[in-house]
């Protein structure tokens, strides 16, 4: 999609804003390139503060348009950003309810006559210029300076597509997560330990299942009994979480554990956010064995001495059943395959109780006795930031604020 042809010169705006928190410290940045040849005119950083990624994106865009109109008044721009939020709400297919958001959106269409520009939502792997002008911007604020530009490093120009015409090599990939590390570009002095990693994290927003039949009933529901779908309240929370995250409009993934009640769950939200569902299987809730479709005092009524041993050991499996040790396992297997695959973005995991409480304990680096101490409702959201050098910030946990 460009925008439409005008008596002036033709422009790509490349945009992103990110906040490290959300809200946290931010700060946007945004590319101008010919439109025709894709050669690169103008570049933008800014630091602005304590914001949301949402408010970032915006003053990014403002700030690539304002850019643009610098360089021809009378010229047409086609914004390229990987913000679904920003693209569906500025093409008008999405409407602007938050309001930290419309004052904003009316800044951005007040910059060029909105027939002279166009939006088209492009992979995060296309927007790197502007996401890294955005880091820099937000490490040089930190740091009490002013953003200065600099040169990118292996530069290659882009065609007007907005796809350079060759790739520059990955970073390497840390053992212990598979993210970028921070020390693969760059020996630690010697003698000195290695800076903590600022980079973008890579982060998992955590969405428990909808209800199922078996919910309300607290019964043992895992993988090794029936393969429940979600009852109509189920449905209904589902629902709810999708608004709050189209809403925040930060998610550039998802993926599911492959029980029924967590792919509904992830397909209700995909549909809001126009997204794809990922399967991983290492996501599936724990094999309760002999317990499933059983409410914990029946289970002790009937199964006192497997129930004894399962409490008292995280390498006690229940009859027929499957370990939280051996949920550990997988879990964070799945976890490492996700973390290579999406380094350096969002993704919503839509999971159960036993594979997002693990992920919160690893992250804590809290023991295996914390899983019997977290309280996690159907439909509640948590996030976690994992970073290159091998940290992780629990940011958010259990939140039902988007169900009342």
């Amino acid at each position: 999609m460009t925008g439409a042809a005008g008596a002036g010169r033709r422009f790509i705006v490349e945009a992103d804003g990110g906040s490290r928190g959300n809200p946290g410290p931010a700060g946007y940045g945004a590319v101008v390139r010919d439109g025709d040849t894709g050669e690169l005119l103008t570049e933008t950083a800014e630091y602005i503060g304590r914001a949301t990624n949402n408010v970032a994106e915006y003053r990014g865009l403002i700030a690539g348009l304002r850019a643009a109109h610098a360089l021809d008044p009378e010229g047409s721009v086609a914004v390229r950003m990987d913000s679904k939020l920003v693209v569906e709400q500025m093409s008008g297919r999405w409407q602007v309810k938050h309001p930290d958001m419309k004052p904003l959106a009316a800044e951005a269409r007040s910059v060029f006559p909105g027939d002279r520009v166009g939006y088209t939502w492009i992979p995060r792997k296309q927007n790197k210029h502007a996401d890294r002008l955005a880091n820099e911007a937000m490490d040089a604020g930190q740091a009490g300076r002013a953003w200065e530009p600099k040169p990118e490093p292996n530069f290659e120009p882009k065609s007007a597509s907005g796809v350079a015409s060759s790739a520059a090599p990955s970073p390497a990939s840390s053992p212990r997560t598979g993210a970028a590390s921070a020390s693969a570009s760059a020996p630690a002095t010697a003698g000195r330990a290695a800076p903590p990693d600022l980079s973008t994290p890579t982060t998992f927003v955590l969405l428990r299942h909808g209800e199922t039949p078996l919910t309300p009933e607290k019964r043992f529901s895992g993988s090794g009994g029936a393969d429940l779908s979600l009852s109509d309240r189920g449905r209904w929370q589902a629902e709810r979480a999708a608004s709050a995250l189209a809403a925040r409009g930060t998610i550039e993934a998802i993926v599911c554990s492959p029980l029924a009640r967590c792919r509904e769950t992830a397909g209700i939200v995909a549909d809001a956010l126009g997204l794809d569902v990922r399967v991983e299987d290492g996501l599936r809730e724990t094999d309760f064995g002999i317990f499933e479709g059983l409410t914990f005092g029946e289970v002790k009524e009937r199964h006192q001495a497997a129930l004894d041993g399962w409490l008292a050991s995280p390498k006690v499996a229940p009859p027929d059943g499957e370990s939280f040790v051996a949920v550990t396992r997988r879990v964070s297997a799945a976890r490492d395959r996700l973390l290579a695959r999406y380094a350096g973005r969002t993704v919503l995991v839509v999971s159960h109780v036993s594979p997002i409480k693990t992920l919160v304990r690893l992250a804590l680096g809290a023991p295996a006795e914390a899983l019997y101490r977290m309280e996690l409702s159907a439909a509640a959201l948590s996030a976690v930031q994992y970073y290159a050098d091998g940290n992780a910030s629990l940011r958010l946990f259990n939140d039902t604020s988007h169900l009342r």
